[in-house]
């Protein structure tokens, strides 16, 4: 009774806790349907006018589709870079490696104003402000270990044993990581690209600082609309940015879900 009791806890605090982090947000729903060309809550008349502005407006889409281009970019390299780190760590496991895991694991740590500051002055050398190469880079090196925690994570249940397996029947060390190591660890891999994907696309402390005229991204796209004239086209837009995330978790639940119910099955 008493464990069945505080699963019951557990799992009712869970939900009060996701509520208290979500709902605030969903208040841009009914503010993205005012009529009014200021952002204010509808009271009994709802207008699709600022989702029309949304869609049809080529600045606001081309903000869409930097944005795209710099997260895809950036969820690739450091899905890359995150994995073989990861793996690298996991197979020379000393106290030396934890050290570099360490190191690694620094840009979650440093505030993003000291990350921004610090990205703004390296890049004015390398003549990358206010370009792709510039964001994506500076993206990359802040998403890297969020990959990094998420493959780990999946590493600490993979079994040794399979490594040596596939090492003793001739495998190189590629055909091993790649045929043996990777399958086995993919749910982190997955996981790890999506939350690399959500990190550049809902970066703006470093994009203030690292992009002016050239590189318009969404979320400086709706920063400035809120601070120069409160457009409610903003809400419309971040209406849009929960809808996309959602489907993206829904995906990979169900998709996570599947690869559970086919190693079952095996």
């Amino acid at each position: 009774m008493k464990p069945s009791l505080l699963a019951s806890f557990n799992r009712a605090g869970a939900w009060v806790l996701l509520m208290f982090l979500v709902l605030p947000a969903l208040i841009a729903i009914p503010v993205s349907l005012t009529p009014k060309r200021f952002l204010s809550m509808p009271k009994g008349e709802y207008s699709l006018r600022h989702f029309e502005k949304l869609f049809t407006s080529e600045e606001w889409m081309s903000s869409f589709g930097q944005s795209a281009i710099i997260a895809l970019s950036t969820s690739l390299l450091a899905t890359i870079l995150g994995t073989l780190c990861a793996i690298g760590l996991w197979r020379v496991s000393s106290k030396y490696s934890e050290v570099v895991r360490a190191f690694l694991l620094l840009p979650l740590i440093i505030p993003q104003i000291i990350s921004a500051m610090a990205f703004y002055r390296l890049w004015i050398p390398m003549g990358l402000l206010d370009s792709y190469l510039g964001l994506i880079l500076a993206h990359t090196i802040l998403a890297t270990p969020m990959v990094l925690i998420t493959v780990s994570a999946s590493l600490a249940n993979f079994d040794p044993k399979l490594e040596q397996a596939s090492r003793n029947l001739g495998a190189s060390n590629w055909v091993t990581v790649r045929r043996v190591i990777l399958p086995s660890v993919r749910p982190g891999v997955l996981a790890g690209a999506l939350f690399a994907f959500i990190l550049s696309w809902d970066e703006i402390v470093v994009t203030l600082f690292i992009s002016k005229y050239s590189v318009y991204t969404l979320p400086r796209r709706m920063w400035n609309g809120i601070r120069e004239n409160t457009d409610p086209t903003v809400a419309a837009a971040a209406v849009v940015l929960i809808a996309l995330t959602i489907i993206a978790f829904v995906v990979y639940a169900i998709l996570s879900r599947r690869n559970a119910k086919v190693k079952t099955s095996l």
